[in-house]
């Protein structure tokens, strides 16, 4: 039983890692569009 929630906890922190990555990827990608849109790019 302790096997099986260390696992699942191992999977629910890798996941939300990679939902982090993805909001920063996000971010970074609004942020680029605002600067062209600026520059008139």
């Amino acid at each position: 039983m302790r096997t099986l929630f260390l696992v699942l906890s191992a999977l629910f922190f890798l996941s939300a890692c990679e939902t982090i990555k993805g909001v920063g990827r996000d971010i970074e990608n609004t942020g680029e569009a605002i600067d062209d849109a600026i520059d008139g790019d």
